[in-house]
């Protein structure tokens, strides 16, 4: 038996939330070389690394395992928590069975959003993943206001808390080493000398806070000895965020055609002669043979480079259609499965690719 005594230090897992607006995705920036999967189109403005927005549960997942797998960054930002879950409930919507059930709620019972939790934990055991390989793992979520009653205690009260579902909330809390609860700081005086019960009271100051303990008022809890209360800088934790070294290496698709370009241009092929018709022909954008699927499938074929005779090899190799299967004859369903295992079908899909050098030369329908 192994044991080890004193700090370690290794990745941390972080929860960022607060209301619209208060620059989340700014703080988030200044982690170590972050990445973000942006569900929601905030970063635009943002000198940031990202993937293509997630427009699918199971592009979301993909993407996790692409860090796990590549380290491309120190940092993994998911931005936000809440859109994350509106995917992962459109997910569980989709994956019924039974035709007529078109929300969360038509399951019943509590059914669907126990089935939401479950599907969002294995989101968090991804990204435990993410954390176990040595990068950061950030969360951002919007804040909004809820009642909150203690049997103990007579009325109730309002708090901040994390805007997801009352089964999501706590496992996203409980995973992570840090909750901070970001919001502006108010100070309310008295402007004409009555007091605060009878004269006119006005709202002054608006400094960015940042909270990291818990209160009665809202979520919040660290593993860092941090005070309650912080200027919302990310200097004030940057000494307990690890700087992982991100794996800078090129994709080698990319090195095989960087390759190919410079031994054209120090040997230049004899162009044929073509005819101007032909030369008008060769102009034409190629057109893409999935654009009758759902964008969901499209956008999973794209950031995974998918060609038509690999679709087909695949679905056809599984005995589900034949190989020449029109695309649009394709039962809506069926669709709708390769979408929700997406992380099976990349995985049999690239098993059965062509070497790297032909895949890189391909003319993708993208």
């Amino acid at each position: 038996m192994n044991i080890t005594t004193g700090k370690i230090r290794k990745a941390q897992k972080v929860i960022l939330y607060g209301p619209e607006g208060i620059g989340k995705s700014t703080f988030a920036s200044k982690f170590p070389n972050p990445l973000f999967s942006d569900t929601e189109g905030s970063t635009t403005h943002l000198d940031v690394a990202r993937f293509d927005k997630p427009t699918s549960w199971s592009m979301l997942m993909a993407q996790v395992e692409y860090v796990k797998q590549n380290k491309p960054c120190s940092t993994y930002v998911i931005d936000t928590a809440d859109w994350a879950e509106s995917l992962a409930k459109e997910y569980v919507i989709n994956s019924a069975s039974d035709a007529r059930i078109k929300s969360i709620e038509d399951y019943g019972y509590g059914k669907g959003y126990t089935m939401l939790a479950e599907e969002f934990g294995r989101l968090l055991n991804k990204l435990q993943e993410v954390v176990d390989v040595g990068i950061n793992v950030l969360v951002l979520a919007h804040a909004h206001m809820r009642k909150f009653e203690q049997p103990q205690e007579i009325g109730s009260y309002d708090r901040w808390e994390l805007k997801l579902e009352k089964k999501v909330s706590p496992l996203l809390k409980e995973w992570a080493d840090a909750v901070m609860f970001a919001t502006y700081e108010i100070h309310v005086v008295n402007v004409d000398n009555q007091g605060a019960a009878k004269g006119k009271n006005k709202a002054q100051g608006g400094s960015r806070v940042m909270y990291t303990s818990h209160n009665p008022a809202w979520d919040a809890k660290n593993r860092w000895g941090l005070a309650d209360k912080l200027p919302f800088d990310f200097n004030q934790i940057a000494s307990h965020i690890i700087t992982q070294q991100a794996n800078t290496t090129k994709p080698v698709q990319a090195e095989v055609k960087a390759t190919n370009q410079a031994q054209t241009k120090e040997v230049p092929k004899q162009q044929p002669k073509t005819e101007p018709k032909q030369a008008a022909a060769t102009q034409v954008k190629s057109v893409n043979p999935f654009s009758m699927f759902p964008k969901a499938l499209q956008d999973l074929m794209k950031q995974d480079r998918v060609t038509e005779n690999e679709f087909r090899e695949y679905f056809s190799g599984k005995g589900h259609f034949p190989k020449e299967m029109p695309f649009n004859n394709m039962p809506e369903d069926y669709l709708k499965g390769i979408i929700a295992n997406w992380i099976k079908v990349i995985t049999d899909i690239s098993e059965h690719r062509e070497p790297i050098l032909d895949i890189a030369n391909q003319d993708l329908p993208f």
